[in-house]
């Protein structure tokens, strides 16, 4: 057991003009079941979510029509088997159905302390900080994972 844990955060920016839109109808009526399977996968904490059970709602940027992702995982193997070996796999493969292609990384992954729950802000300074510095341990993707801070050599 670590004393951390793996936080992530993916946003996109959809389609439509907004969640309600027609173009987004199949992506929206999937939500509550690949929800549902992330927070029954083996290694999930936490996820943000509004009252409606999704993070739809939450504008966390200047574009409304971004969408955000932000969940606390026990590890970047439980993250990447819910990601890649599961139903949502399928959604994953069609996102350009639903999503516009980003314009930079869309993913972002930081180790927290177990139990610590991050914010929006703080989700947000991690994804800046790897746009514009690349990936490091403060920052990084599946693609360049960076151990735990207690797994750092000084």
């Amino acid at each position: 057991m670590t004393d951390f844990h793996l936080a992530e955060l993916n946003i996109g920016r959809i389609v439509g003009d907004t969640p309600d839109d027609p173009r987004m109808a199949e992506f929206m009526a999937a939500l509550d079941e690949i929800n549902a399977l992330a927070e029954a996968s083996a290694g999930f904490v936490w996820r943000l979510q509004d009252d409606n059970g999704n993070a739809t709602s939450i504008t966390a940027f200047d574009d409304p029509r971004m969408l955000l992702n932000l969940s606390v995982w026990e590890s970047p193997e439980a993250l990447a088997k819910f990601t890649y070996k599961t139903a949502h796999a399928g959604f994953l493969k069609r996102r350009n159905e639903w999503f516009e292609p980003p314009e930079g990384p869309d993913l972002v992954l930081w180790w927290v302390p177990a139990g610590h729950i991050p914010t929006i802000d703080e989700a947000k300074a991690r994804l800046d900080k790897l746009i514009a510095d690349g990936p490091g341990p403060d920052a990084f993707s599946f693609r360049d994972r960076y151990p735990t801070p207690d797994k750092v050599s000084s």
